[in-house]
């Protein structure tokens, strides 16, 4: 019998180059945090979850629809940090972006694009941000300290005109994410 040929799928937008040294930069001051390797930051628009290959090509084909009927390019801006969850113990230390009505209809209209296809999405209020750690004890109790100490953090606006279907394979080292197809948003248009 061959191996699972299911892929674990989720769609994201990678930050530019200027933009993941900056989040880089913020990866360091707290024990016990697991950092995020640079190579893997991401915002991630939907996490799909495990599909089998039919799916995965269904997938695959339907995202092209917002290559045509998505949002134009659009500029995008990490400007605020936080933690998961809000109550309780933060396990997770994030960077945020500023309100940006482009980037919320790109997930709505993926949203609906995927549904129509009968997959089951998180039913959590969607909250753009690039997960730099998994904190443990130790980090948890300097994450105040921490963030005082980002206050004023702001990264430099970067253009997004594209993004990312991804299939992520999970092993003891933690995952690895494969780009499975790139889609290309429609050039801003100048009125």
């Amino acid at each position: 019998m061959p191996g699972n040929l299911n892929k674990r799928l989720f769609v994201a937008i990678n930050p530019s180059e200027t933009a993941r040294e900056e989040l880089v930069a913020l990866c360091s001051g707290l024990p016990d945090a697991r950092w995020t390797p640079p190579k893997q930051l991401h915002l991630t628009l939907c996490f799909i979850g495990e599909v089998d290959e039919v799916v995965f090509r269904s997938i695959r084909e339907s995202l092209c629809v917002l290559e045509r009927n998505g949002p134009s390019a659009f500029s995008l801006q990490f400007r605020t940090l936080g933690f998961f969850p809000p109550r309780g113990e933060p396990r997770v230390l994030w960077a945020g972006v500023a309100e940006n009505p482009a980037l919320m209809r790109l997930q709505r209209q993926m949203t609906s694009c995927l549904q129509g296809l009968g997959i089951q999405l998180e039913k959590r209020k969607f909250t753009p941000h690039i997960t730099l750690a998994r904190l443990g004890g130790e980090a948890a109790f300097g994450l105040k300290r921490y963030l005082d100490a980002q206050t004023f953090f702001s990264g430099s606006p970067f253009g997004v005109d594209r993004f990312t279907l991804y299939s992520s394979i999970l092993d003891k080292s933690g995952a690895t994410h494969i780009p499975e197809a790139e889609y290309i948003l429609p050039a801003f248009e100048k009125k």
